[in-house]
């Protein structure tokens, strides 16, 4: 990766060292990047109580963040004796992603870090997180950390479908692929490549539409076009025969099941934006996020992990 190009990490409100710092400090490690840490603090009750008591409040908010920033300076100065470059800083905002996207534009990212944060399912219906915003519209790779068993990634698993059919989609493929062979490689880890064949999804097309069920033989005849497809992208990124996975089912199950079988620690796949009732729905990478035995890196068209 490029020299002129940084790690950033969201930490957590709370002043707590969650598995994101740990994820962070071994891949900025691994990849020898600068890492950059920032906190967004915010509470209601203090903003409200600004409007009626100004002066007070603004000194009892000033107190609150530079316990905050002196928190953060000692999680910096652990990471310093480690080798890494580190930065960090506190701010005070309501809406995190906007100052986001203000991160992204004055300095060159190559990957955002943070905690997945668990949403009720209602809570998801009426809006978007911060982990679905960063997943659907981020301008960068973003890398969601469940839990980090292993700081440094020791079996990484990339997730691609082979259904697409654009040129462009082909190419979103081999960029996934390329970014968990990368990932891999930094990391001195085992890459894993699987595809998880949906019949059960066309099928219930097909019964959608109104016409007579396709034939069985025609479900097979797909499965075998699709197991071709899959095994020669597997060859053309040198993938070896024993750790490509051709899986028949529903995607998400099936791919929560290999990663918890294969003991992965980071699942490497592409997000899109959706609109309509996909969005209502969510993707498979926003499905995978609240179910995954791992942490998940998400990819969109025309991102990569610069080597």
């Amino acid at each position: 990766m490029s020299q002129l190009q940084r790690l950033l990490l969201i930490a957590p409100q709370a002043m707590t060292r969650t598995p994101a710092f740990d994820r962070a400090a071994a891949l900025a490690h691994a990849l020898q990047l600068p890492l950059h840490i920032v906190a967004f603090d915010y509470v209601q009750a203090l903003a409200v109580a600004g409007f009626f008591a100004p002066e007070q409040i603004s000194q009892a908010l000033e107190g609150y963040l530079q316990a905050h920033r002196q928190w953060l300076t000692e999680q910096t100065g652990s990471m310093s004796k480690l080798g890494i470059q580190v930065t960090s800083e506190v701010v005070w905002v309501q809406h995190p992603y906007e100052e986001i996207v203000q991160f992204v534009n004055e300095m060159p990212l190559a990957l955002i870090i943070k905690d997945a944060q668990e949403e009720p399912a209602l809570k998801r219906v009426f809006f978007t997180p911060l982990d679905w915003q960063l997943l659907r519209d981020c301008p960068v790779p973003v890398h969601l950390v469940t839990h980090a068993l292993n700081p440094r990634p020791r079996n990484v698993l990339a997730i691609i479908d082979v259904l697409r059919s654009e040129e462009q989609d082909h190419e979103f493929n081999d960029q996934i692929i390329d970014a968990a062979v990368k990932l891999a490689e930094v990391c001195d880890a085992r890459l894993e490549l699987l595809h998880v064949f949906d019949w059960t999804s066309l099928y219930a097309q097909d019964i959608g539409f109104g016409a007579l069920p396709l034939a069985t033989g025609i479900y097979e005849a797909l499965g075998v076009a699709q197991n071709e497809a899959f095994a020669a992208i597997a060859e053309r990124h040198g993938v070896p025969p024993e750790c490509r996975h051709f899986k028949e089912g529903m995607p998400v199950p099936s791919i929560c099941e290999f990663a918890a079988e294969h003991h992965c620690d980071v699942i490497v796949m592409g997000t899109v934006q959706n609109k309509g009732l996909d969005k209502l729905l969510g993707t498979t990478a926003e499905q995978l996020l609240h179910r995954a035995p791992c942490s998940v890196l998400a990819i969109k068209p025309g991102q990569m992990l610069q080597s």
